[in-house]
């Protein structure tokens, strides 16, 4: 069965399933200063940290517009599955739905269907990974749709960041917490909620506290066991090795992906940022 995933470029692939060629991706765009990032191959994100740093203005992302994701459905064979990040987080799912709705019109026997990921960056990776393969087992569309709807509203995801200036910038983040953040060292442990939006589900003295308790919190919930997990990392690879080693230790996870993050991610991650999804 002939399909294709398109992501939007918050979702951070790993080279392994890259590698399936059924995956395409749309990029947002990033602004520092005067300088403008477009997040595909060929952005760099250690170049972006850097320049986010010399920075005073907070970085901003622009979502990819409806037009583009129509150029990029047009290019694909098949069934077409599209997921995006958050719709709380993001314009790109409208952008998406727009698009998805312009190209039914003009290609009314194709299917396609947009997913809300409710997520970001590893949950988005988990997403689109469940749909390929779901539709690559020979799955029926419909069945495909259903199940990954169903998937979404089961999956966990779980981040800590080293800086939240990112976040606070851009309104991620709600005052209080990254002025408490700020004024101590504590690291915040934080989720998403069911419907996409960022929530605090504890907090730490340091970055490896934090790390354990999200991996004993994963090994306490108990829809871990047989799953598949991502972490995706900004710039901080032994963290997300430290916290696999963990998850070996405490989880009966089936598969472990490690991804680094792309451009957006990069943006609200920040250079030590670990995100999980399951």
């Amino acid at each position: 069965m002939i399909f294709n995933v398109v992501v939007d470029s918050c979702c951070d692939l790993p080279p392994q399933l890259l590698d399936m060629g059924c995956f395409r991706s749309v990029p947002l765009t990033i602004s520092v200063g005067g300088d403008e990032y477009i997040d595909d191959a060929s952005l760099n994100p250690e170049h972006l940290i850097t320049a986010m740093a010399a920075c005073k203005e907070p970085a901003h992302t622009s979502c990819p517009s409806p037009g583009l994701y129509l150029e990029t459905f047009e290019g694909c064979q098949g069934d077409i599955y599209v997921v995006t990040l958050s719709a709380l987080l993001s314009g790109s799912h409208n952008s998406a739905w727009q698009a998805a709705q312009m190209f039914h019109a003009a290609h009314p026997e194709r299917n396609i269907h947009v997913f809300n990921s409710c997520s970001a960056s590893a949950g988005e990776v988990q997403v689109a990974r469940k749909i390929a393969e779901l539709a690559g087992s020979g799955c029926p569309f419909y069945r495909v749709v259903e199940l990954t709807d169903q998937y979404i509203g089961e999956m966990n995801t779980l981040f800590v960041l080293d800086n939240l200036d990112n976040l606070r910038k851009n309104g991620r983040l709600s005052r209080i917490q990254a002025l408490i953040t700020g004024a101590l060292p504590i690291k915040l442990l934080l989720g998403s909620t069911p419907e996409g939006e960022i929530c605090k589900r504890g907090q730490a003295m340091s970055m490896k506290q934090a790390l354990t308790k999200m991996a004993n919190m994963m090994a306490a919930d108990l829809r871990h066991r047989g799953a598949t997990l991502c972490i995706a990392h900004c710039a901080c690879s032994q963290r997300a090795e430290f916290l696999r080693t963990l998850v070996f230790k405490y989880c009966q996870f089936r598969d472990v992906y490690l991804t680094e993050t792309r451009g957006i991610s990069t943006v609200y991650a920040n250079e030590g940022g670990i995100v999980a999804a399951y």
